[in-house]
């Protein structure tokens, strides 16, 4: 199993649209950055995932949701109406892709921003290095256990 890590704005897709569908699932779609795009082709069922509300008043890692769907051609590159149509995205070989994921936790509170930068076992995360701005990353087995130590004051061996 991997970890990773995705980036969205509570308003657009956030941890409160997932735990108000605990038992569905949401596409992750819409990505189109061609590295975030790879990264989401490299997921698979099982995988965790921590959600980070970006562009926000609380910035941070808000909680868990797990890949429930291996990637797929992402539909909305096909709608022209969708902000997200590619017309440069040929139906029989699609450029963009988009996973399904499900809700496991949300977080008492954001793990911010501030506090994941200044943790030195989370130095080599994309998400705090000057100038990434991936919106796909992995999260390597440690650091993802650190960061669940982070949270609400959680003992992670």
């Amino acid at each position: 199993m991997a970890h990773w890590l995705v980036k969205s704005e509570p308003d657009e897709c956030g941890i409160d649209d997932f735990a108000a569908r605990p038992d569905g699932t949401i596409p992750w779609d819409g990505v189109r950055n061609y590295q975030a795009r790879n990264f989401l082709a490299k997921m698979a069922p099982g995988d965790e995932v921590f959600l980070y509300h970006s562009s926000c008043k609380r910035i941070g890692v808000a909680g868990i949701i797990r890949v429930m769907r291996a990637a797929y051609p992402d539909p909305l590159q096909f709608e022209p109406e969708s902000s997200y149509y590619d017309p440069k995205s040929p139906p029989d070989k699609p450029r963009w892709q988009a996973v399904d994921m499900q809700f496991v936790e949300k977080f008492d509170d954001v793990v911010p921003l501030q506090t994941l930068k200044a943790q030195p076992e989370l130095s080599d995360l994309p998400l705090v290095r000057r100038g990434a701005r991936l919106s796909v990353m992995p999260v390597s087995d440690g650091e993802w256990r650190h960061i669940l130590s982070l949270v609400n004051g959680r003992n992670i061996g």
